[in-house]
Formats: C-alpha cells, structure tokens, sequence
C-alpha cells in the first residue's frame, strides 16, 4: 500500500502523484518501473515509469496520461487516498556511463521517463541535448525539469503554438549532421515517434536505444503480453527491458499487437464512465427530492 503525498494536473489528461514509498525510492535506478493496482481483487496491474524518486522523504514521482479505465480511476484518487498495490522497482535500469555527447528525445508523455535517464546521464559527466515534443503547447511537459538537467533544449510542437513548428525528428536529423555529432541518441514517445527518430538516426550510424514501456502488461514475464521481436530473438519488455536497441525493433510487429485488444479495451471503459454518470445522476436526483 502506497500513500498519495501530493496530485499536481500538468495538461488536460497527465497528471503527477507524490507517492509514498520509501523501499522503492531508495533502490529505483534510471529507466525502472511500478506496477500498480487500483482495485486488488479485480483490476488490472498496469506499469508506469519512475519519473523521479527522494531517497530521504522516500517518496517516488509517477506521471501519467488518462487512456484507459485504470488511469482514469487513478486519476480520480486525491491526496491522502491509497493505492492498495504498488509493487517494484522492475525492469532493467539503464546503462549509464560516460558516452560523450547524448540526445534525449522525449515525445507527449515520454518526457517522463526521459526525465531521470536525463537525469543519470548528465551526473555521469556527458553533454547532454534535450528534444521535447507535443501536439500543442498544452501537452508539454517537464520542460524546466529538462532545462536544469541539460546542455541544450529544443522544443517543438505540431501546430507550432510553442518552440519549433516541428517533428522531433527534424531536429534530430539536423543534430546528428554537425560536425561533432552524437555518441548515442535515447528516444521514449509513441511507438511511431520512436521508430521515425530509429530511421532517422540509422543512416549516421549512431546508437539508439529506445523503451517499449507502453505494450507492457504483466511486469513479471508471466503474460507474454509484452514479447516483441528485437533483431531475429523474440524478447520480453518487462524482464528483458524495457530498453532495446531501436534500430532492431520490429515497430511494425509491436504497433499492430498493441491494437489487438483497443475495441475491448474502450468497451470496458464505456461501461466504467456509464456506471459513473449513471451514479452521479442519481445522486443530483436524491438531492433535488431532499
């Protein structure tokens, strides 16, 4: 059981909890995950990156973007409200050390798992070049978290209500042709925007790793939900990642089994905001017979 210290609404539908847990905060590393559980005897075990952790308030930071029945029901739990489960840190961390120079390229609500890998990587001592990208200026998140932690930051948005008028991509491309050009590139967005800023970087040669985080289910390598095809081996994000190389990611594989439940998956959530707005009408309705 977790305790909710602090709930902060940063866009229209991503919200940040202040979680307590000190067992997590004190061993969690960069690139780490939970899962938790709203409902314990019924609901879905769901992973969500540590955005950030405070050993010593032994707190952990979980940001997150209302999709489905388990974010939306998490979305309405306040400050002071518990989580029944919450279990980790699980996955891989990521391999941190001096590369040199690194271009961390964060797309919606990717920034938050970025964040700490960004993080990690400057305290090592490399420079670090910080892309962040959203639909509209709204949707940007972290941006002074990313500042603070990197060398250069660009910005871009899709209607250019804010930074560039861009995809990440484009600016990506234009930084892989300097003449110093980067030692590797860590991209974390929508499966689409991770596998352009592969295709992207492939002709230059440079490294580029990217997390699968979104098609995880299970987190424990029971379900299988998660197995994707990585080069010609057949892998499981939440053991053997959630880090792969992006240039051996088959995006195309992952991007269709991802669809494989979405029809059942908005079913579900129907019936969920039904029952809710059935049940705030008859609460307007014994007020008004009071």
């Amino acid at each position: 059981m977790s305790k909710i210290i602090k709930k902060e609404q940063l866009s229209e539908n991503v919200f940040l909890m202040i979680l307590d847990s000190p067992l997590i905060a004190k061993e969690r590393k960069a690139g780490q995950f939970i899962i938790l559980q709203i409902d314990p005897e019924y609901g879905e075990r769901i992973p969500l990156t540590i955005a950030d952790a405070d050993a010593e308030a032994g707190t952990i930071t979980i940001i997150f973007q209302v999709v489905g029945l388990t974010t939306d029901m998490l979305s309405r739990l306040n400050e002071g409200d518990d989580i029944p489960i919450l279990v980790g840190p699980l996955g891989k961390p990521t391999h941190i050390e001096k590369f040199g120079t690194v271009v961390c390229v964060g797309g919606g609500i990717g920034v938050a798992p970025l964040h700490p890998i960004a993080q990690a990587l400057k305290a090592a001592g490399n420079k670090v070049i910080t892309i962040i990208g959203a639909r509209t200026k709204e949707l940007v998140i972290l941006e002074d978290e990313m500042r603070k932690i990197s060398d250069e930051l660009i910005v871009c948005t899709d209607d250019g209500t804010y930074g560039r008028k861009a995809l990440v991509t484009e600016p990506l491309k234009e930084v892989c042709e300097r003449k110093e050009k980067p030692d590797m590139v860590i991209a974390i967005g929508p499966p689409i925007m991770m596998k352009f800023c592969s295709e992207t970087t492939r002709p230059y040669g440079i490294f580029t790793q990217v997390s699968l985080n979104t098609i995880m289910v299970d987190g424990t390598g029971m379900c299988g939900g998660c197995r994707v095809n990585v080069g010609n081996e057949v892998k499981f994000v939440c053991v053997d990642g959630p880090e792969f190389d992006g240039h051996l990611v088959d995006f195309d594989n992952m991007m269709m089994r991802l669809n494989a439940f979405v029809d059942i998956e908005k079913e579900k959530y129907k019936c969920y905001l039904d029952q809710i707005a059935e049940a705030k009408l008859k609460s307007q309705k014994a007020e008004v017979e009071q």
